[in-house]
């Protein structure tokens, strides 16, 4: 299984996450759960895929807060033996995420800016002005420079992060990925999954095109043919 894809389980509860975990079967290794799960029994579906499947798991919680809360929030999720987990690329969440993390495998990735954003959206919510790829790169650097494991990033803004040499060895994840002629949905600031990966990205998070096909697995297999 080539697990550069990772499938978005952005489904409403633990028991449609792993009745599409089923469908998909072979065909994905690695799975997002969201924060539109938690309430949902996310934490449980991420340990069951994990311990009882032998999927790697993807926790996207996009934790922000004061250090010492983002701190005991990563220790809890640590223990579950998870494999990544975001949190908002701010160096001192980043920072207080390591703490948390520490002696765990948890990998800590960064958000840089929200791939549903554009440079109106930064305007609106008085984000500095300048290029949005630029801002991007440089929250990168910034979250590198404070130990995060890997960032999260559009892929457009993948090549201008590899270039980066604080990016050896980190990770660069990219949602707002879509195959060619798919609809864009709530993102701005898409790529097919083949320019993601050409662009630096080691992987790509694929959502709805995925989990609203007729046939989800032949749509996982059919985004893994594409990666070059």
């Amino acid at each position: 299984m080539d697990d550069r894809l990772i499938v978005a389980l952005d489904v409403p509860n633990a028991l449609a996450g792993l009745d599409l975990a089923e469908k998909i079967g072979d065909a994905a290794s690695f799975y997002k759960i969201g924060l539109g799960m938690l309430t949902g029994g996310g934490l449980a579906l991420a340990n069951e895929l994990k311990q009882e499947h032998g999927k790697r798991i993807f926790l996207d919680m996009k934790f922000f807060d004061i250090g010492a809360t983002v701190e005991a929030a990563v220790k809890g999720i640590a223990q579950y033996d998870l494999d990544f987990l975001t949190v908002h690329g701010d160096p001192h969440v980043v920072r207080a995420a390591k703490q948390g993390a520490a002696g765990s495998n948890l990998k800590i990735l960064a958000v840089t800016i929200l791939t549903s954003l554009d440079r109106a959206d930064l305007d609106a919510g008085l984000i500095q002005q300048g290029d949005l790829a630029e801002l991007v790169q440089l929250r990168a650097a910034r979250a590198f420079e404070a130990g995060a494991d890997g960032v999260i990033a559009s892929p457009r803004e993948a090549a201008l992060i590899r270039a980066l040499p604080e990016s050896a060895g980190r990770l660069i994840v990219t949602p707002g990925v879509r195959p060619a002629g798919s609809d864009a949905g709530d993102q701005k600031r898409i790529e097919t999954p083949a320019t993601a990966i050409a662009n630096g990205a080691d992987h790509i998070v694929v959502g709805r095109p995925i989990w609203k096909a007729v046939d989800p697995r032949a749509a996982a297999q059919a985004i893994i043919a594409e990666l070059p």
